[in-house]
């Protein structure tokens, strides 16, 4: 199997999570050409990465792949045995996916105080504050966002807290887990797990690398 990646994704961070958690035996490589390009786009026909090539067929978009992942190796599941529980998990996982990285998104072409939309960024700070407290009250007392062990949820929600912590402030919002007891403890829980902890440092590094790039 092989992962196309991009490390400053947060749905290929997503997957990686699951990987090293997993400790499974995927190749993790760039993708070929650059993210759109029409060399991917014969992977990929989104030209998005993550893409899963797995026996000359290819699995796209990152919850699926992870669910692909969980499928053909149960063991250790990232998923709750109950049913209930495991429904919830997807709900978080659907969550960071609809409703936490759209505005997100938006934020990440309005770093520069120059060229910002002031109208755009408020309004998305204030979209993502009304997420953040829904999520509040979604996730678990915890100690992870859907129960006692790290999950899929988990791997959808720690790189979006990543670029949460990063974004909203440099364009003008408070720390995101400010007043939210229970989404800092799950943030502060999951970074410490050897998987995601690798993965945030990938993250890191690949920031580092794309500002430093820019200062060039």
């Amino acid at each position: 199997m092989k992962l196309y990646n991009a490390n400053l994704s947060p749905y290929a961070s997503r997957v990686r999570i699951a990987i090293y958690a997993k400790n499974l035996p995927v190749e993790i490589v760039p993708v070929p050409g650059g993210l759109g390009s029409a060399e991917f786009k014969k992977t990929n026909p989104l030209g998005k990465a993550p893409a899963l090539e797995v026996d000359g067929q290819v699995v796209i978009e990152s919850e699926v792949i992870v669910e692909y992942l969980e499928d053909r190796f149960p063991t250790p599941s990232l998923r709750p045995a109950d049913p209930l529980a495991r429904a919830r998990m997807r709900a978080l996982s659907r969550f960071a996916d609809l409703y936490l990285a759209p505005p997100l998104g938006a934020l990440f072409g309005q770093m520069n105080p120059a060229t910002r939309d002031a109208k755009l960024v408020s309004e998305k700070l204030t979209e993502l504050e009304l997420r953040l407290d829904q999520l509040e009250s979604l996730v678990v007392a915890g100690p992870y966002a859907a129960g006692p062990e790290l999950t899929l949820a988990d791997c959808a929600l720690c790189p979006v807290f990543f670029f949460l912590a990063r974004v909203i402030p440099l364009v003008g919002g408070k720390p995101p887990l400010d007043g939210r007891p229970r989404l800092a403890s799950v943030a502060e829980t999951t970074a410490r797990h050897p998987a995601v902890a690798r993965v945030l440092d990938e993250i890191g590094a690949a920031m580092a690398e794309r500002m430093k790039a820019g200062a060039r």
